[in-house]
């Protein structure tokens, strides 16, 4: 859980950035409203912050001290005020925030915890920066590391397809265009040819006059172009921009397949999956197992903290499971309802790591809004593979009900049925 630091004076200002953050479960914030209180807030916070949302004026330190400070503590910063000041704002970010937002209505609030919630996706994107000028290459790496990007570099073309051959997960490059060897339009042609504008993002960077390059370097292959010199939120907003699109894509991808809130296989690929697996099973005379599992009680955390922070529950509950199943196919079936296929478990077998995995299931803590919950789970557990997947899904769903109907916190399998 990630630790926010938010300092305002304003209580109107503060009681909106409450509301809006008890709406996001998985920070844990620390409020202050005086340079006093940030202060004591990092003494008493040693192991630090993972980003700060700051005003830029507060009572005591009305020359925008807090954010120096804040920023001596290596905290990724963003910076609210309450009027726009061209001149500060050129002061912030040569500084090294990493935005600078006016207070502009809940919408600038909005943006500027959107802003925290990007700085977390982007610890697991990684990049790469092609420059043959040390100094010019520096500046976009820095850039890209205020923001918590993950950065490879490479000084012409030949290196940053040697970068790109050992790093196939990099999700952006930005290239200079005059390079020795091979200059950066040829890269991105060279790349284009493997890579989809889906997979890499290709950004050329050029401080050429020339009007007709940025054209030339989108129609064959590029998605964006940045002339130089730019300001830094130019770059982000383009960086952004472009994330988003890609993040955008996956999504759309991952959701024709994946549970939208757990992560897990949703019950259509559940069975996409699993029916394949079903078949090759009965014309083998092969063993396959499934489970249906229920977390019991589990309605307790929406009633007592309402639906966003049950779903953040459910969240870590299903991590956990997919932990300790993740040799096997499992689906978030609805709700608080999940199925499993174990191919090669006899029923035997099948119930003994059920029995193993509920055990140490209850023993896991899930802390929520500074309150502990521990889970049990009911299940229903059978080899019978009748004529179809489905059919056995339903004998499963049996047994559940009678282990629910027995008092919960218990599976149960084909020969315990009587």
């Amino acid at each position: 859980m990630n630790k926010i630091l938010v300092v305002e004076d304003s209580e109107m200002v503060m009681k909106v950035l409450r509301h809006l953050l008890q709406a996001k479960p998985a920070y844990q914030v620390v409020y202050a409203n005086s340079f006093e209180q940030v202060k004591q807030a990092c003494d008493e916070h040693k192991d630090g912050f993972f980003a700060a949302l700051t005003d830029l004026n507060l009572p005591d330190a009305l020359d925008g001290e807090v954010v120096d400070f804040i920023l001596s503590k290596k905290i990724p910063t963003i910076v609210l005020t309450g009027s726009y000041d061209e001149k500060k704002r050129e002061q912030l970010f040569s500084k090294g925030i990493v935005d600078y937002l006016t207070k502009e209505g809940r919408y600038a609030y909005s943006k500027a915890i959107d802003m925290i919630q990007r700085l977390e996706k982007n610890q697991s994107i990684k990049v790469l920066v092609v420059d043959d000028s040390d100094m010019s290459r520096k500046h976009v790496v820095n850039l890209f590391k205020r923001h918590l990007y993950q950065v490879l570099q490479a000084e012409d073309g030949v290196d940053a397809i040697k970068v790109m051959l050992e790093n196939s997960d990099v999700k952006l490059l930005i290239t200079d265009y005059n390079m020795p060897r091979m200059d950066g339009f040829e890269l991105v042609k060279n790349l284009r040819y493997k890579y989809d504008k889906t997979d890499l993002i290709m950004i050329g960077v050029s401080g050429e006059s020339n009007e007709a390059l940025s054209a030339k370097f989108i129609k064959h292959g590029a998605n964006d172009f940045l002339h130089k010199p730019f300001h830094p939120e130019e770059f982000y907003c383009r960086i952004n921009h472009n994330i988003e699109f890609l993040e955008l894509v996956e999504k759309i991808a991952f959701n024709a397949t994946h549970d939208h809130l757990t992560g897990l296989y949703h019950r259509a690929h559940f069975f996409n999956l699993g029916r394949e697996q079903h078949k090759n099973a009965r014309a083998n005379s092969s063993q396959i197992a499934v489970a249906v599992i229920d977390i019991d009680a589990f309605g307790r955390v929406n009633t007592e903290q309402g639906n966003e922070y049950g779903d953040y529950v459910l969240k870590l509950v299903a991590e956990q499971l997919q932990s300790m199943l993740s040799r096997f196919l499992l689906a978030r079936a609805d709700t608080d309802i999940f199925y499993l296929m174990m191919p090669g478990l006899d029923n035997e077998k099948a119930l003994a790591f059920i029995s193993k995995v509920k055990q140490l299931f209850s023993g896991e803590n899930f802390t929520v809004n500074n309150t502990n919950y521990h889970f049990s789970f009911s299940a229903g557990v059978t080899n019978q593979l009748y004529s179809s997947l489905d059919e056995q899904i339903s004998r499963a769903n049996l047994l559940l009900q009678r282990a629910k109907e027995a008092g919960g916190n218990m599976v149960i399998g084909d020969d315990d049925e009587d």
